[in-house]
C-alpha cells in the first residue's frame, strides 16, 4: 500500500538532475557528520576525476544521440518519444544517462572516501529504478510493443 501511494507521488516527479543535487548534499553531509568513517583510498582524487568526466561524456553522447534521433530527452515526458534508440551508446545501457550521473555520484563518492556516503550509492538506483525507469519502461512497451520489448531482453537497464 505505502509503495503503491509513493509511486503515484515520486513516478516520473522529479527531475534526475534535481536528484543528483540532492544526494550530492546528502553524501557531503553525511561525510560532515561521520568523519570517524574516512578511508584511503591512493589516487582518489584522479579517479574521482575520471569517474566525474566519464559521466559527463556518457550523458553529453546520450544526449546526442537523442537529438539526433529526435526524440525527447525530458524524463517527464517518455510519450513524447518519437523512436527508440539503440545505437552508440545505447547499445551497451538502456540509460546511459542515468548511468553518467550514477557515475557521477560514484566520482563524489570516492572524492568523500567516506564509507557511510557510499552507502547512498545503491539508494539511487533503487529509486532511479523505481521512480524513475520502470515507469518510463511502462510508457514505452505500451508505445512501442515489440520493437521495445526486444530492446529489453537485448540491452541491460544499467550496464
Amino acid at each position: 500500500m505505502e509503495i503503491v501511494i509513493l509511486r503515484r507521488y515520486l513516478e516520473l516527479k522529479i527531475l534526475p538532475a534535481v536528484l543528483v543535487v540532492l544526494w550530492l548534499v546528502s553524501m557531503w553531509l553525511i561525510a560532515q557528520a561521520m568523519p570517524w568513517a574516512i578511508v584511503s583510498i591512493p589516487g582518489g582524487g584522479i579517479v574521482a576525476s575520471i569517474a566525474c568526466l566519464l559521466g559527463f561524456v556518457a550523458i553529453i553522447v546520450s544526449a546526442i544521440a537523442l537529438h539526433a534521433a529526435k526524440t525527447t530527452i525530458n524524463p517527464f515526458a517518455p510519450d513524447a518519444t518519437t523512436s527508440i534508440v539503440t545505437s552508440g551508446i545505447y547499445r551497451f545501457s538502456r540509460n546511459p544517462i542515468y548511468v553518467g550521473l550514477l557515475a557521477i555520484l560514484a566520482g563524489w563518492a570516492i572524492f568523500l572516501a567516506n564509507v557511510f556516503s557510499a552507502l547512498l550509492l545503491p539508494l539511487f538506483v533503487i529509486y532511479m529504478n523505481l521512480f524513475q525507469i520502470i515507469p518510463e519502461e511502462k510508457v514505452l512497451q505500451a508505445k512501442f510493443g515489440d520493437a521495445y520489448a526486444q530492446y529489453l531482453q537485448s540491452v541491460r537497464r544499467w550496464l
